[in-house]
């Protein structure tokens, strides 16, 4: 088959389009023709060697096929894996952090999920990840009715879903952060009731005159002084939930001034304790599934590139020239 290999961290032009051996389906694995593979942005840094956990590891890691999120049709079971699945179309998780951008790829059975003929590959790679981050977010900080939630990265693949998600549970208002007026125009189509541009100087502003009493809660995807800010804008009592840092760097909480205003502060780069379970993310990943399909969630696919041309969709992610979930098509 042909896949996307990294034998060195750096920039895109390490992604390179490669001959490499079929995989093979192994117990409890399905062997999947790909039709779609996501991009996560923690791909990008992790083939960039940004991450620290990821220079600990780098030499059981390279080479390194990268992609996690895939659908298509199985065309082979493994050991103990019902050969019903063969045929059907799925959507699923690759094992451990590699293996999806290539024209075939192993899924473990116990988490793929079977599709329906209402949802395309494309649109089912881009609730994988995002769908149980976001729905998982949303109860993470416990979003009900009153609530007037702040969603940074408002035009990104969690965002759009989490604004929805935010409505669904009863908040009175969202406010999307984004940045220019296409992202702006697009976080207002998923739901914003307000969105601000974070590039302008007075954005804490803008969210103070569209919240007087301040958001309830907050959803960090950038960090750095984008998330500082932003947690100065939480009123008493409220939650802030860092679930990313695209600039750069997570956001730095004080616990004291936390701590003096009662704010829950969450970190979410892999689930809370009570989310953490193969079930739980599981049901988070049953529920985000079966509202799309009925309608109820609206996904947004952003650009879709060539597998060949998964270097290009990296620098596009790293130039922020992308909106909702980029998505590789072999």
């Amino acid at each position: 088959m042909r896949a996307i290999v990294v034998r060195e961290f750096g920039g895109p032009e390490v992604l390179h389009f490669e001959e490499v051996p079929d995989p093979v389906a192994g117990p409890g694995q399905l062997l999947v023709r790909v039709a779609a593979a996501g991009i996560q942005f923690v791909e990008t840094m992790t083939r960039a060697g940004q991450l620290r956990a990821v220079s600990s590891v780098a030499p059981n890691l390279l080479p390194w096929i990268p992609g996690r999120e895939v659908a298509g049709d199985v065309i082979a079971v493994g050991e103990g894996v019902n050969p019903d699945w063969i045929g059907r179309r799925v959507a699923g998780l690759t094992a451990g952090i590699s293996g999806g951008y290539a024209e075939l790829a192993l899924v473990e059975a116990a988490a793929a999920h079977h599709l329906n003929d209402g949802l395309g590959f494309p649109e089912a790679v881009s609730l994988l990840g995002t769908g149980r981050t976001a729905l998982g977010l949303n109860e993470a900080a416990e979003v009900g009715k009153g609530d007037t939630v702040l969603v940074e990265s408002a035009a990104g693949a969690v965002g759009v879903l989490s604004m929805q998600l935010a409505h669904a549970a009863g908040a009175q208002r969202v406010i999307g952060l984004a940045r220019g007026a296409e992202k702006l125009a697009i976080a207002e189509s998923f739901g914003a009731d307000v969105a601000i541009d974070y590039s302008a100087d007075d954005w804490p502003e803008q969210v103070r005159a569209a919240a007087p009493e301040g958001v309830t809660v907050v959803f960090d995807a950038v960090g750095g002084r984008i998330g500082a800010a932003a947690f100065e804008l939480l009123a008493d009592g409220g939650r802030f939930v860092i679930f990313g840092f695209s600039d750069g760097v997570a956001t730095e909480i004080d616990p004291n001034r936390a701590a003096e205003h009662r704010i829950n502060v969450v970190t979410y780069f892999g689930p809370p304790t009570g989310l953490r379970s193969p079930e739980a993310q599981q049901r988070l990943s049953r529920e985000v599934f079966a509202a799309a399909s009925a309608g109820r969630l609206r996904t947004f696919v952003g650009r879709r590139f060539p597998l060949d041309q998964a270097a290009d969709a990296h620098a596009a992610i790293a130039g922020r020239r992308t909106v909702g979930k980029t998505v590789l098509e072999p």
